[in-house]
């Protein structure tokens, strides 16, 4: 078993109501619904996140070095960087990556935004959700390149928000991605949910560049989720990262099922901690 652990992607459920924060509403039942859908024994465990105490809790009971708190920026979620900042600020179980959107700030806004977010506030990284936007983009539109160069030229990772819950899924193709990293060599792009369902596309664009990292977090446990695995124990070894997907699915739970995954001992390594160690540069 692996002793130490990154979780790259994680939110306590207080965030925002999407995250279930209140009991009663339809986002609460959503929650539970997507839980239940990627295989959460438990779909209520993220109640215990509706205080940071209990978030803390559970990333120590999970056995979780570092949990990575992802920020959001899209028209329905907005977790300002200040937020973000404040939130990890001073605990050293937690990390977090800035969010910006370029639509809502404009080009110059946005890299404006996502240069305070890093070079002011110490976020890691900084989250793209084009699909999600006002309107959906496609990840190799140009209105996102000054934030791609911007983040090349600081050594900052991208972290492309994909999956099927991308409003409209054409907006969830690997190609996009491939066509970024291609433009973009010294970007270090970070595929969150993996482009489940477009596994064995997104498995091509990673072995065509070196630069693309692939987290299926939850979408591992679905149907093709045994290509991620497949794939890492090969030529990925270097380019897959473990994320829980919390509150969306038990930490625990998620950290004990990639170890019966199928993960070779050394790659299991490289997934569980290495490769987010080494691409957030977090010095662990």
């Amino acid at each position: 078993m692996t002793q130490r652990i990154i979780d790259v992607r994680s939110r306590p459920a207080f965030l925002h109501d999407f995250y279930g924060a209140r009991r009663g509403t339809p986002e609460f039942e959503t929650a539970k619904w997507l839980n239940r859908r990627v295989g959460s024994k438990d779909d209520e465990h993220f109640v215990r996140s509706h205080t940071l105490e209990g978030f803390q809790r559970d990333i120590r009971n999970a056995n979780i070095t570092t949990a990575v708190v992802i920020g959001r920026d899209t028209p329905a979620i907005q977790n300002t960087n200040d937020d973000i900042a404040k939130l990890v600020a001073g605990r050293g179980e937690l990390i977090g990556v800035g969010s910006v959107d370029p639509d809502r700030l404009g080009a110059d806004g946005a890299v404006q935004e996502a240069e305070r977010a890093v070079h002011s506030l110490g976020l890691k990284a900084i989250n793209l959700e084009p699909g999600f936007g006002t309107p959906a983009r496609h990840f190799d539109d140009r209105l996102l390149f000054p934030v791609y160069e911007a983040l090349q030229g600081w050594g900052i990772p991208v972290f492309l928000m994909s999956g099927p819950t991308t409003p409209d899924l054409n907006f969830n193709n690997p190609a996009a991605i491939g066509r970024v990293a291609r433009a973009f060599p010294d970007l270090s792009i970070v595929v969150h949910h993996g482009a489940w369902p477009n596994v064995l596309d997104i498995i091509g664009v990673a072995f065509r560049y070196a630069n693309v990292s692939v987290v299926p977090d939850m979408y591992i446990f679905l149907p093709g989720g045994s290509f991620y695995v497949e794939a890492a124990n090969g030529f990925m070894r270097e380019q897959l990262l473990f994320g829980s997907s919390f509150p969306f699915r038990d930490m625990a739970q998620s950290v004990q099922d990639y170890q019966r995954l199928g993960f070779n001992d050394a790659v299991l390594e490289s997934i569980m901690f290495g490769n987010a160690n080494r691409l957030l540069k977090l010095g662990l």
